[in-house]
């Protein structure tokens, strides 16, 4: 799987407006919905379910990166927003850092193997130090995107 594959394009968000978590999940919940990828009416449910497993326990796995995610039955295909945050947002993150560069995704809850493989692309790409400092950097979709496809082509190690 692509980090391309599953990003919407219309769904990447190199500067984020909110600054506060709850806030930045709705945010990106909001870009996958005016980018044609979550369905208008699911926008209040979803941004919902996301923050109830966010208070479950955060998402935010250090390193300036968090990883808001959820299974949802009326999700049906795997969709996933990017937001950067040039100031950091608060995500009760494992080391207590603010989070820079945050990855929403959206599952069908009927395919947890897709979700699963999704996640692990993700984390596979922002475990590299090299990835994450680039993306913290862009500071336009085309160089968010041109990062992705880069990443996907396995250039940045």
């Amino acid at each position: 799987m692509k980090l391309t594959e599953i990003i919407e394009d219309g769904a990447i968000i190199p500067e984020l407006q909110s600054t506060e978590r709850d806030q930045v999940i709705a945010e990106l919940v909001d870009s996958l919905v005016s980018s044609g990828a979550a369905d208008p009416g699911l926008r209040d449910e979803l941004v919902s379910a996301v923050l109830d497993r966010e208070h479950r326990s955060s998402t935010g796995f250090g390193k300036g990166v968090a990883v808001p995610h959820v299974k949802h039955a009326s999700v049906t295909a795997l969709r996933a927003a990017v937001g950067l945050s040039p100031r950091g947002v608060e995500f009760a993150a494992l080391d207590r850092q603010p989070v820079y560069s945050i990855f929403l995704l959206l599952s069908p809850a009927d395919r947890p193997e897709d979700h699963l493989q999704a996640m692990e692309t993700i984390f596979r790409n922002l475990s590299k130090d090299t990835f994450r400092r680039f993306l913290r950097q862009a500071s336009s979709v085309d160089e968010v995107r041109t990062l992705l496809e880069e990443a996907d082509a396995h250039q940045l190690g």
